[in-house]
């Protein structure tokens, strides 16, 4: 009998949706299309993520036109010298960090073939100058939704993994789509089904090392 919580939820079930959704890149299938709907239902089931003051300001931009994607993918594959130094900057033996920057490097290059590339957007840009309030609030309003979004495609056979190598030419990708310009884009998701659905729980620290009770440096 499966184990569930006053809620009704099968933990198992959670649990396994929560510990196996992966930032994936190498393991994207570059082949098989993705259907307009099925991407659409993940993005209705993010809209019940909370947002600040339930203002729902999230809006999503979906690339699938191969000319676009292309113009994405060379702005995108500028970021590519920033992972190169930070693989060249990591340690021999830290061979899971390592794996990290060489499949964002294989991304780079291959961003472009990838089915449909999403752009989480959300109305309202700060200031040059704002606080960490405004700051939380603002990505507090979208970073639930695409969270929520990578878990709907998770459930559904299909992979990604959050990036942001593009926004360091935010303007220019906001010209290239038509981006309103009190729109602020917060990540960069390349989205395809996967290859195998065999994903596992990976390594981390214990939280009882990264958790403190009442004041800060009282671990638990």
């Amino acid at each position: 009998m499966a184990d569930t919580t006053p809620a009704g939820f099968d933990l198992d079930v959670v649990d396994r949706l929560l510990t196996t959704t992966r930032a994936v890149r190498r393991r994207l299938d570059l082949e098989r299309p993705v259907a307009p709907e099925l991407l659409l239902d993940c993005i209705r089931l993010s809209q019940q993520a909370p947002t600040a003051s339930n203002s729902q300001k999230w809006r999503w931009l979906l690339v699938s036109d191969p000319s676009k994607k292309a113009a994405l993918a060379e702005i995108y594959a500028r970021g590519r010298p920033l992972v190169e130094q930070q693989l060249a900057g990591s340690s021999e033996g830290d061979g899971q960090t390592r794996r990290v920057y060489e499949t964002a490097a294989w991304l780079c290059d291959h961003i472009g073939e990838v089915p449909v590339l999403v752009i989480p957007c959300v109305v309202g840009r700060p200031p040059v100058k704002f606080s960490a309030l405004m700051c939380a609030t603002i990505y507090g309003s979208i970073l639930p939704a695409v969270w929520s979004f990578q878990l709907a495609l998770r459930s559904r056979g299909l992979g990604s993994v959050f990036t942001t190598l593009h926004l360091s030419h935010e303007a220019e990708v906001r010209r290239l789509f038509d981006i309103p310009d009190d729109v602020l884009q917060t990540a960069l998701l390349p989205v395809a089904y996967t290859r195998g659905v065999d994903f596992a729980p990976t390594a981390r620290p214990p939280a009882e090392t990264i958790t403190f009770w009442n004041r800060w440096n009282e671990p638990s």
